[in-house]
């Protein structure tokens, strides 16, 4: 026997545990197991603990048996079925097998049955909890075959011996009881302990199986959390990009503004400087609230609501954009996750119509409150002399994924000279989270009627 090499360490990758479980119910100790075509996997100490076991239960046969054992032909056979049982875990179907043979090595030469006969229970036993569904299924045949054997071998040499002599009944009738006796007796000693060891080996099953799900859960729950962060994340980046950008653009223009009347119109420079101060104030607080939120895994984070509205477009006027709103029905009703949705989703459209929108054009924005649906429509004339700011394309996508998550959709796109965003969402919020596989890389850029 050799000691594996591919088994002397073990895999840390999480795909593995359910191959550890099922090692770990054959082999309980942290040694290299044996491997082989014939072997099974054992530790060096469990194969010399059934071989010593083995060899003390044979000699105590031999010594309790010394008067009987007048022949070198019985004691062969003490000792092929201590082999059988020194085996039995090892190699299953090598000890059923060698069983077999000094059993029918017994019968050919005439023996008595003795108490190395009961070493064949082990066997039957090991050949269920331990061997192969050929190997099973051999214990069981071996089980009805032997006992059915065992008995015809009694009951035959029984009925020869009663012959010699005078009988109550028959030596026929005679003959028959005990051999259905007999049959029964080792019936019960070979069939038994076959069956304790299926129950051994279920068990053992259910326990891998409980293992195996177990891990499974923890992976499961690992993947879970991992998209639990994964959306805070994109949550987390989107309140960022909305907060910063318009604020930027506001500080942007006001200082540009600030820069050119500083000396024409002190006035208006010093109000230009106001603004930029205030609007800075504001996205200050509002990323120290997320970041908080981000450090400490709660607290309050930036919630805009409808009313803020004014106040944003009042900003964006300004800076010289004409923005026209319309608007119908009562947003009171709204929960803050709907309002907040609309705050940064009319946000982020102003924002992106004053960086890449015609300089001087109006605006038109349209809040239509229902009491199920809430629909929204910002137009802008397109830029047509290739001076549009930059742009990332994290607006849209941030728009759409708060439709998304709210159960509403997006479009996106060029109207002919216009860039129109459109969005209807429900009043109430579908889901709390955006669903996976909703925001293809495709719609990401832009989406066209």
């Amino acid at each position: 026997m050799t000691r594996s090499s591919s088994d002397a360490s073990a895999s840390d990758d999480p795909a593995s545990g359910a191959t550890r479980v099922i090692r770990a119910a054959d082999a309980t100790t942290d040694h290299a197991p044996y491997r082989g075509r014939v072997f099974r996997p054992m530790m060096r100490a469990q194969v010399l603990t059934d071989l010593v076991i083995a060899v003390l239960l044979g000699g105590l046969v031999l010594v309790a048996g010394a008067r009987g054992l007048d022949s070198p032909l019985a004691i062969v056979t003490v000792v092929g079925m201590t082999a059988a049982l020194a085996l039995r875990r090892l190699s299953p179907a090598l000890a059923l097998t060698v069983a077999w043979t000094f059993a029918v090595f017994q019968m050919a030469t005439g023996q008595e049955p003795d108490l190395s006969n009961a070493f064949i229970a082990g066997v039957m036993f090991t050949t269920s909890a331990y061997g192969s569904r050929r190997v099973r299924l051999a214990g069981l045949v071996s089980a009805i075959v032997g006992s059915v054997t065992a008995a015809l071998y009694i009951g035959i040499d029984d009925y020869r011996n009663r012959l010699t002599f005078e009988t109550a009944s028959t030596p026929a009738q005679e003959a028959v009881q005990v051999t259905v006796s007999y049959f029964a007796v080792v019936l019960m000693l070979l069939l038994l302990p076959w069956l304790a060891g299926l129950v051994v080996r279920t068990r053992r099953a259910a326990s891998m199986s409980r293992e195996a799900q177990l891990l499974a859960e923890r992976d499961a729950a690992r993947a879970d959390r991992a998209v639990a962060v994964e959306q805070e994340r994109v949550r987390i980046a989107r309140d960022m990009h909305d907060i910063v950008a318009h604020s930027l653009a506001v500080v942007i223009a006001q200082s540009d503004g600030a820069r050119y009347a500083l000396k024409a119109d002190p006035a208006v420079a010093d109000q230009a400087l106001s603004t930029i101060s205030a609007t800075a104030r504001r996205a200050l607080g509002d990323v120290r609230e997320l970041l908080g939120a981000l450090r400490h895994e709660q607290g309050t984070v930036p919630t805009p609501e409808i009313d803020d509205i004014d106040r944003l477009i009042a900003d964006m006027r300004q800076l010289g954009l004409d923005v026209h709103v319309e608007r119908e029905g009562d947003p009171s009703g709204l929960p803050t996750t709907t309002q907040l949705a609309v705050y940064r989703i009319v946000q982020e459209s102003l924002t992106n119509a004053y960086k890449h929108g015609e300089p001087g054009s109006p605006v038109r924005a349209a809040l239509t409150y229902r009491p199920d649906t809430v629909e929204i429509a910002v137009v802008n004339r397109r830029a047509d002399d290739g001076s549009s700011g930059p742009g990332t394309g994290h607006g849209l996508v941030g728009m759409r994924e708060r439709a998304v998550m709210t159960g509403g959709t997006m479009t996106a796109g060029a109207r002919g000279d216009d860039f129109e965003v459109a969005v209807r969402m429900p009043a109430v919020p579908a889901s709390g989270q955006v669903p996976r596989g909703r925001i293809t890389q495709t719609e990401q850029e832009r989406t066209a009627r």
